[in-house]
């Protein structure tokens, strides 16, 4: 019975994680989309070409598209993990060098809700297997 509860409190942290990554990531997916000033501005004065901007907003709504799916694509979500991260340490480094310490604590709240997110989808589903013969 407390291993069906401690699953169950597992599921409502990674479902509400999802729920809070997909917000995040969609709307700064939809803001670098439709070249929000917001977003669009301040990107471009970082000196990233404005390729680059539409693509890693189109990447984020696939990945966003992928996180929503239940229970299907868990080995495609491990990706998805892997590039918000890298996404994450990327924002850090960019708003650190143009904006300083201060600009650094909307990437690190991000940081933490995708740390926190794995974690549980890895409790959830504790092997992923890959057989590559």
């Amino acid at each position: 019975m407390i291993e069906f509860k401690q699953l169950r409190k597992e599921r409502i942290i990674y479902r509400t994680g999802i729920i809070l990554l997909s917000m995040w990531f969609g709307a700064s997916g939809i803001l670098e989309i439709t070249k929000n000033p917001l977003v669009w501005d301040s990107t471009i004065k970082m000196g990233y070409p404005p390729f680059f901007i539409t693509a890693l907003g189109i990447a984020k709504i696939l990945g966003v598209v992928v996180l929503l799916i239940p229970n299907k694509l868990n080995w495609l979500k491990e990706w998805v993990f892997a590039a918000f991260f890298l996404d994450i340490i990327f924002a850090v480094i960019s708003v650190y060098s143009f904006a300083g310490i201060s600009g650094i604590v909307k990437p690190g709240i991000a940081f933490l809700l995708i740390l926190i997110t794995y974690i549980m989808f890895r409790k959830i589903n504790p092997v992923l297997r890959v057989s590559f013969n």
